[in-house]
């Protein structure tokens, strides 16, 4: 791989060279330790082999290269742009493209988890956390009540001899006014223990309602399989997406809110930990993250859904009216009928 700012000469070539700008956008550029890869680069080298043209290649930040081959007034100068680059009406305007050399689409990356994972989410959930700590609470609060009142007169209730023996029936007492109903009323000696009894019927059936519906609501078939099956999930969920770029901005034009990232790694990494639902990036980008952080025992439940959202298409920026546009378009068409271009491919992101 050339370094940067090394020219490279092809062998026998007569042409000019060509400057050749480039971003960090992976898979398809790139930049480690001061060497170039990735599936733009890897197309570009047998581009200029096959048109037999010397270049140079530089680095620059994403915002930038189109710039550097838009107007002749920046510093940073190139006749060809590679990276992450759609083609789009926008761009069209100020700058040239070559033919699409790779077309993907806006994808969304879920967690994939299992029916273990889906029922241990379900139980941890905050509500449901929230719904347990009440029914003890409260189940503590009655057990004491009647313990209090009874336990010096009723040895049915309260037969066990040790302190401890004695708040664990207490605890037992409330714990069936808020799972089954209350305790008959006649099975208490003292008076004022009988009326809060039938007082507390009437509290215990909607608390068990209550807590029933809850459970129920965290136990549906919904919530224990994916949340997020297509774009329509997207609005009730929590969503990321890169700074920026066209998923963020497809995200925007829907009314999706979401959280932004400067790196896909991050947003995955959330992805996995459970604190997003979903991740919005074009296609590319994420088959090849998720395949890239499997390798590495990572992101193990996290798949692409099927779902397509918006067609993007990659091509190389050129100079408006670029006089190489049409060779290298030739020359690309080639390369890419090739099958060691499929093979690259499905090196970087995988089969289908």
């Amino acid at each position: 791989m050339p370094l940067l700012g090394q020219h490279v000469t092809p062998p026998d070539s007569s042409a000019q060279e060509l400057s050749v700008v480039v971003s960090h956008c992976p898979p398809f550029v790139i930049v480690e330790n001061g060497k170039y890869s990735g599936l733009g680069i890897k197309l570009w080298e047998k581009v200029a082999a096959e048109l037999g043209v010397s270049y140079s290649i530089f680095d620059g930040k994403l915002a930038d290269i189109l710039d550097a081959i838009a107007s002749s007034q920046t510093k940073m100068r190139a006749d060809v742009a590679i990276s992450c680059l759609s083609i789009t009406a926008e761009r069209e305007k100020i700058t040239d493209f070559s033919h699409a050399f790779y077309e993907t689409y806006t994808g969304i990356a879920v967690n994939e988890v299992g029916i273990t994972g889906t029922l241990t989410a379900a139980l941890t959930s905050p509500v449901v956390l929230r719904a347990l700590a009440i029914v003890i609470l409260i189940a503590a609060l009655v057990g004491g009540l009647f313990y209090t009142l009874e336990h010096k007169q009723n040895d049915k209730l309260y037969s066990m001899k040790s302190r401890s023996g004695k708040w664990l029936e207490a605890f037992v007492v409330g714990a069936l006014f808020v799972s089954r109903g209350p305790v008959r009323y006649y099975e208490f000696k003292t008076p004022v223990a009988r009326i809060l009894s039938a007082i507390l019927a009437i509290g215990s059936t909607f608390l068990i309602a209550g807590v029933t519906a809850v459970l129920a609501g965290a136990f549906t078939l919904e919530n224990l399989s994916n949340r997020v099956t297509g774009p329509g999930d997207l609005h009730h969920v929590r969503v990321g997406a890169l700074a920026g770029s066209t998923s963020s901005k497809y995200l925007d034009r829907n009314g999706i809110v979401h959280r932004k990232a400067p790196d896909l790694g991050s947003l995955l990494t959330e992805l996995d930990a459970g604190r997003l639902d979903a991740v919005v990036s074009d296609e590319a980008f994420l088959k090849y993250s998720i395949r890239q952080g499997q390798e590495q025992g990572r992101y193990q439940s996290l798949v692409v859904l099927p779902e397509e959202l918006e067609l993007q298409n990659y091509g190389f920026g050129l100079q408006p009216k670029s006089p190489h546009r049409e060779a290298i378009n030739r020359a690309l068409l080639r390369v890419r009928s090739s099958p060691e271009w499929k093979q690259e491919v499905i090196k970087y992101i995988g089969g289908p």
